[in-house]
């Protein structure tokens, strides 16, 4: 369910803006508008942030995001377009209501703190609450908990200017979550952090996230922060937003050329998961059924092993062809006793591909990828884990051609 929602927003700074606004909405490329004296920070932005995820927005320098995100909570208002926020245009709001929104519903975490340096910790986390007219006791207690979460505890009479800067932004970030809203803004929140503090961080908003399902809209600069925290992104370029979706789906189809480029050196091992590159199994053999059936299945397939599913596709075993061709040639008539125990545990649909390259290199099967309960899922042989990596190349090709060959004809899963 979509909490915010922003339609055809734009921003246009400067004296003409209006007649900037008329220039745009025929047509006009961005250098007409500057000539006129007008720079368009945000241009045509439509989006949706769903309950509950973390939205990134993403661009170089001078891209707008910014901007952008100081126009979803009303600090800077749009040159045209609306911001809906649970379903209200916070442009129709008077200015006490706009207000009580930022205290209640919006959030926002700096770049550079904005810590109160007068304030103690405690003080600066409680503040939200403050404003609001919450009881001391009561605010302070809550701040005390959040700070504990945060990793503060014991630091709740120090001031600001005695933290870390790590120290510092997770003040910020525990003074957002007391204040209780449901949507937290952070603009380019962690980039003044150092490289093993910042990923600190990221792993504490990851935590809290998943405890407390607050939705964030997230803006940086920095592509592999983007990919690691992010549900979706929205990269943006010169004002405009060129394209939405996941990780994977920017990484592996970007919209355009200017995405591509961005993504060109992204370590896909870290983004992409087994799910993502998991082919639908070609070759399993039913548990219920007899040693011929499966040596029959495993012939026809040209393979040497096969995985075994029950009636529920839960993945119970995996049988090679020599063990069944021994035990047709001795007259067994099930496979109770021919499973082979080895290489059988699965990887879940979320595992980094990283993790996959060992597990493929030792089995003689592909690497099977199951849910929780142990349903089988796909598989992942090794040619589709190299080619989802673009790393086939001609020499690969010449030295895999048996197996390549076997796949486009669906006639292996090894």
């Amino acid at each position: 369910m979509s909490i915010l929602r922003a339609e055809s927003v734009t921003k246009l700074f400067g004296r003409r803006a209006g007649e900037a606004q008329r220039k745009l909405g025929a047509g006009a490329d961005p250098e007409e508008i500057r000539a006129l004296g007008v720079t368009p920070a945000v241009v045509d932005a439509t989006f949706e942030v769903r309950q509950g995820e973390i939205f990134v927005v993403m661009g170089l320098s001078g891209s707008g995001k910014s901007t952008l995100i100081r126009m979803l909570n009303g600090l800077l208002e749009a040159t045209s377009g609306t911001v809906e926020i649970d379903g209200q245009d916070i442009a129709k709001l008077a200015a006490k209501e706009l207000r009580a929104l930022r205290q209640n519903k919006v959030s926002m975490v700096f770049q550079h703190f904005a810590l109160f340096p007068h304030r103690t910790v405690l003080a600066n986390a409680a503040y939200g609450l403050e404003v609001r007219g919450v009881p001391k006791e009561e605010r302070e207690g809550k701040a005390r908990e959040f700070l504990g979460l945060v990793g503060l505890s014991g630091l709740e009479d120090k001031l600001p200017g005695q933290l870390s800067g790590g120290m510092k932004q997770r003040v910020g970030l525990a003074r957002a979550l007391v204040a209780g809203t449901d949507i937290i803004l952070m603009d380019e929140a962690f980039s003044a952090l150092d490289p093993l503090i910042r990923r600190e961080v990221q792993d504490l908003l990851l935590d809290l996230q998943g405890r407390f399902g607050k939705t964030i809209v997230f803006i940086t600069h920095d592509l592999n922060e983007a990919m690691r925290i992010g549900d979706r992104i929205a990269v943006m370029r010169e004002g405009r937003i060129v394209q939405i979706g996941t990780a994977e789906e920017i990484l592996t189809d970007p919209a355009n050329d200017y995405v591509a480029q961005f993504v060109a050196d992204v370590d896909r091992t870290r983004v992409l998961t087994a799910s993502s590159v998991m082919e639908k199994p070609l070759v399993t053999v039913p548990a219920n059924t007899g040693p011929r059936t499966a040596l029959r299945t495993m012939r026809e397939h040209q393979t040497s092993a096969a995985f075994v599913v029950g009636r529920d596709r839960r993945l119970v075993g995996k049988v090679t062809a020599t063990t069944i061709a021994d035990a047709v040639r001795d007259g067994v008539q099930t496979l109770d006793g021919l499973l082979d125990p080895e290489d059988l545990e699965p990887v879940a649909p979320d595992t980094p591909v990283a993790e996959l390259f060992a597990r493929c290199a030792e089995s003689d099967l592909p690497v099977p990828v199951a849910d929780e309960a142990g349903t089988l899922l796909g598989v992942i042989p090794r040619v589709t884990l190299l080619a989802a990596l673009g790393a086939i190349n001609t020499h690969v090709e010449e030295v895999l051609e048996p197996e390549l060959a076997l796949t486009k004809e669906g006639g292996s899963d090894d």
